[in-house]
């Protein structure tokens, strides 16, 4: 027999033969792999809600990036948003072949690499930092997300992402000025009951450029302020003729933005600013909010409230069902002798328990609800409760345009302790703040992109059917591979 005839030869050949299919295998993918990283003539999202795509106003924004902006996220070794993970993938791979205007990324385990963790100064998981020269903004991971009864229900993380990225890459930074001269709370006072010194590193790291501002020194609101905020005037100060003035001209003629924390224990033509807020429809009472209801109290005498309105301020709240806790507080109400010929929107925020009360007589404890007090008017939002916190928006019509410009904006809070240091780290106290602060002065992290849902699939089976499906995985899949080997055995055989 011939050694190319011989059964040693015809095995070798077909073993040569194996090896070099696969090789051909191997070389066949590996080289459609490499034209697909090298030279793609473009890629498909088929995934149904396209959540692996940006947006054409996304692209169209980052298209004009001039500076170059770093992501980094801080997660917990059990964390798991997939979502993050492939948008962010999306937004390298839009930037990648430039050399300015390049987003790049990069995770890492807060609690593993504490390194880097001091270096971004994260000490918390959740968080994504986005820098850009000197300019930072931190941004939480839930905020990327829509979440409703504490479960997320749509990811609207390119909104939120796009929005940050252009915050830190524009060359300014908003400026929001704390008036002082009145007794107000103060952002460089790290006192716990007087300072705001929590709130003041919460903004700067939301990219705001935070500053003081004595109106009675300066003699009008800067023309660089995007918000001006009063924290809290003492009951023993009070804003004169012409400071109320400046601020009246500010959110007028100027379309200005302001946001007002006013205690108890002073009317509020006391405090220099009736006019100011008669203007804008909002009525401030001289009482202190009284709740019977035991569940509503803490056991230091805090008031909780849980009502709020669907507005942009309360979203955060709305959505982890967040309270809010206060200190002595007032009643904040829409006026009802308001006019609303000049566009003028006022909205109450936040309201009190159906068994609340305004107390006029707050002088003279104890409190009993009496024909004085301040109660719930019929027909006036919220139904059966007291507001203590109201937004008003002047939005008008000029000259026959067919659209809407814009005016002031402007924010009351009933209470003036809200933000100090010890109160700030209450769930709610925080994010119904930064929702007013986002709101007043336009940033919008929503952009004009729609959220997508999030797909959640559920296997819903019984216990005697998980029972089966533990044995046919254990023993039919084996058991049915063993019958075909002794069914090929056995054909070979005979």
């Amino acid at each position: 027999m011939a050694a190319l005839e011989s059964f040693r030869t015809a095995r070798w050949l077909r073993s040569l033969n194996l090896v070099l299919q696969a090789v051909l295998f191997l070389s066949f993918f590996g080289g459609l792999n490499y034209l697909a990283r090298n030279h793609a003539w473009g890629r498909f999202d088929l995934t149904s809600q396209r959540k692996y795509s940006l947006s054409a106003e996304t692209l169209s924004y980052i298209k004009n990036l001039d500076r170059n902006v770093h992501i980094s996220v801080a997660f917990a070794e059990d964390n798991d948003s997939p979502e993050i993970h492939g948008l962010l993938d999306e937004y390298a791979y839009a930037t990648e072949a430039r050399s300015v205007g390049r987003i790049t990324k990069e995770y890492f385990d807060v609690y593993q690499n504490r390194r880097r963790a001091e270096e971004l100064g994260i000490e918390q998981p959740d968080l994504i930092v986005l820098v850009c020269g000197d300019k930072r903004r931190a941004l939480p991971v839930n905020e990327l997300y829509r979440i409703k009864d504490k479960q997320r229900v749509a990811f609207q993380g390119e909104q939120a992402l796009t929005a940050a990225i252009l915050e830190v890459s524009s060359p300014t930074r908003q400026k929001i000025y704390f008036v002082v001269g009145h007794g107000e709370l103060q952002p460089g006072d790290t006192d716990k009951t007087r300072g705001l010194s929590v709130l003041r590193d919460e903004l700067r790291a939301r990219n705001f450029e935070v500053d003081t501002l004595d109106l009675s020194v300066a003699g009008r609101v800067p023309a660089d302020a995007s918000l001006v905020v009063t924290v809290g005037p003492s009951v023993q100060s009070s804003y004169t003729r012409p400071e109320q003035e400046m601020l009246r001209q500010y959110l007028g003629a100027r379309a200005g933005r302001l946001i007002a924390l006013l205690p108890p224990g002073k009317s509020v033509d006391r405090f220099g600013l009736g006019d100011l807020l008669f203007d804008w429809g909002v009525l401030v009472d001289d009482d202190i909010v009284v709740d019977v209801g035991l569940e509503n109290l803490t056991e230091d005498g805090d008031l909780y409230l849980w009502a709020y309105a669907s507005h942009p301020i309360t979203e955060a709240l709305r959505g982890n069902k967040y309270p809010l806790r206060l200190g002595p507080t007032r009643t904040v109400r829409v006026d009802p002798g308001r006019s609303t010929a000049t566009g003028l929107t006022v909205t109450p925020i936040a309201a009190t328990s159906p068994a609340a009360w305004g107390e006029t007589n707050y002088r003279r404890p104890p409190y009993a609800l009496d024909a004085s007090d301040i109660r719930p008017l019929r027909g006036m939002p919220p139904e059966e409760r007291l507001s203590v916190i109201v937004a008003s928006e002047r939005v008008s019509v000029r000259d026959n345009l067919p659209f809407s410009v814009p005016g002031g904006r402007l924010v009351v809070f009933g209470t003036g302790d809200l933000l100090s240091n010890q109160r700030i780290v209450n769930n709610g106290n925080l994010p119904v703040f930064l929702g007013a602060v986002n709101w007043a002065v336009d940033r919008d992290p929503q952009l004009n992109i729609a959220p997508r849902p999030i797909e959640r699939f559920v296997l819903a089976i019984s216990a005697a059917e998980f029972t089966r499906l533990r044995y046919v995985l254990l023993l039919g899949l084996p058991g049915g591979t063993l019958l075909l080997g002794l069914l090929v055995y056995w054909t070979r055989r005979v």
